[in-house]
């Protein structure tokens, strides 16, 4: 049975209005929110999703209604509930986690203005939209362009554990486009670093586990988490394991190193579902998405867990701490 969560926002006690009354209240927007996961995994880029649209004049639940749709990882279950969205007519659809939910909403409207709040890929190789500057059709959105930045954060890692000579790179096989562009960009890297690289793959919790348990028998110096909207919802069991396992391990946002994970090195996710929340509220003035440039992501940060660190039995050279945005302790 499919596992989905719908949250709907009404309005109360409109029935009991008088006719006339009811006849001069505008209709309230609804808009559509199709994510690939779950709601408790992407709380914080939720806010960041709602103060964006608050920033244009839209609050939830007093001027604006949600729908809300997540596929809780069952990514097969996207073109559905995209489907239902559209039969709802919602004004503007609104996808996050990974490309899957934007390209299920493409492909279930052509008409319905979509806002992508941040896809890691180049939105114009995976045919998204015709460009940058004018995306054309009915897609824009913000893009994190985040695979780019897998060499920095190699390199970083390396300046974190300057012994290693070997470093497993966790990818989610279900999500090509960014396991491709990562583990390209990577295998260049580490042939000019030296570096030995080895292949983890995982789409389930379970696979994830099993991920980890190899590193018994592989035993990498490092682990580098590619990006990926399923491993951002499992960051806490993630920085469990690497715990568990004393690998060091380095990820591409803020959240992971916020659940206990070592360093992250990559665009701030909250801040980018700001953006989106505040396209989707110009897009509710009259804004059209083709004539509305594809953001890149321009905030970048460096996070590092002294905590993990010290437990790790790491010490963060100085270099790291100068250069690093936040130090948790």
């Amino acid at each position: 049975m499919m596992r989905r969560r719908a949250f709907i926002t009404l309005l109360g006690g409109a029935a009991g209005w008088p006719l006339a009354a009811r006849a001069q209240q505008p209709a309230m927007p609804v808009i559509g929110f199709l994510h690939s996961q779950s709601p408790d995994a992407y709380r914080d880029m939720l806010r960041g999703f709602r103060q964006g649209l608050r920033e244009t004049g839209y609050i939830e639940g007093e001027n604006l209604a949600i729908e809300y749709r997540f596929a809780d990882n069952q990514t097969d279950q996207l073109s559905e509930l995209a489907a239902d969205l559209v039969r709802r007519r919602v004004a503007v659809i609104v996808t996050g986690g990974g490309p899957a939910p934007t390209f299920a909403a493409k492909s279930a409207t052509a008409t319905i203005p979509i806002v992508f709040a941040a896809i890691g890929n180049d939105p114009v190789k995976l045919g998204l939209v015709a460009s940058l500057a004018r995306p054309g059709g009915n897609v824009t959105g913000i893009s994190l362009l985040a695979t780019e930045l897998a060499t920095k954060r190699l390199e970083l890692l390396r300046e974190m554990v300057p012994a290693i000579t070997h470093v497993a790179v966790l990818v989610n096989p279900t999500e090509a486009s960014n396991t491709e562009a990562t583990l390209k960009d990577l295998e260049t890297a580490a042939r000019l670093m030296g570096l030995e690289i080895t292949t983890l793959k995982a789409s389930t919790i379970g696979e994830i586990n099993a991920a980890f348990a190899t590193i018994q028998s592989e035993r990498p110096g490092a682990i580098f988490v590619a990006l990926d909207s399923f491993f951002t919802a499992r960051r806490v069991q993630l920085a469990l394991l690497a715990m568990l396992h004393r690998v060091p391990v380095i990820y591409g946002f803020r959240p992971f190193t916020e659940a206990g994970g070592l360093m992250s090195y990559g665009t701030s996710l909250t801040d980018a579902y700001r953006q989106s929340g505040g396209y989707t509220g110009r897009i509710l003035k009259g804004a059209k998405p083709a004539d509305l440039p594809v953001v890149r992501a321009t905030k970048f940060e460096l996070v590092i867990n002294a905590s993990t660190a010290k437990m790790l039995g790491l010490t963060v050279p100085d270099k790291l701490l100068v250069a690093a945005d936040e130090v948790i302790e």
